[in-house]
């Protein structure tokens, strides 16, 4: 299987609502690729970024919000 990965230059990243106001530990993510969520630290905007299958992402939110 062969797996490529997405292009990420027109990703339209937005950090957590979870993330820390003061600047420290932030996560980013972009919502504009189809089928996955790129996640990244915005500390290094141009560093690697994390690929998850929506779905899982979707799984992911939702056990977050059932612990809240």
């Amino acid at each position: 299987m062969c797996s490529t990965r997405p292009d990420l230059t027109a990703a339209a990243w937005r950090k957590s609502t979870y993330s820390d106001g003061g600047g420290g530990d932030c996560l980013e993510l972009a919502d504009n690729i189809p089928g996955t969520v790129p996640v990244r630290d915005s500390k290094n905007p141009t560093g690697p970024a994390l690929l998850f299958p929506a779905s899982a992402w979707t799984a992911f939110v939702a056990g977050i919000r059932q612990a809240d």
